[in-house]
């Protein structure tokens, strides 16, 4: 499991503006993190919901970017933690520009 990967997760159930559900997530966090024995990662979901386009930060991930099978959104306002026991397979990979574009809304979301 490495930082800019794709995989299906499952957010579990819906509460309130939320994400939930099985849907593809980005992998965001360190890979010192993320090669280790903590059981969890921070991912930003994605989403088909292509009017979350426009909200600020956010990044826009055309069909086939990270093995994605249509055009999507990667909400880095919904950013979050889950147990890599609810992650399915590896859809691919995000290329180092779209990386840094993630980068770059984690920071504007986070103000950091």
């Amino acid at each position: 499991m490495r930082r800019g990967q794709v995989w299906w997760g499952d957010l579990g159930e819906a509460r309130g503006s939320a994400p939930a559900g099985r849907r593809p997530l980005v992998i965001v966090s360190d890979d010192t993190f993320n090669q280790s024995r903590i059981a969890t990662v921070t991912v930003v979901p994605v989403t088909t919901n292509l009017r979350w386009a426009k909200a600020p930060g956010n990044v826009f991930l055309p069909r086939g970017a990270g093995g994605l099978r249509e055009d999507s959104v990667a909400n880095v306002t919904q950013v979050a933690t889950v147990d890599r026991a609810d992650l399915g397979e590896q859809l691919g990979k995000l290329d180092a520009a779209l990386v840094q574009q993630v980068d770059a809304g984690l920071r504007r979301a986070l103000g950091l």
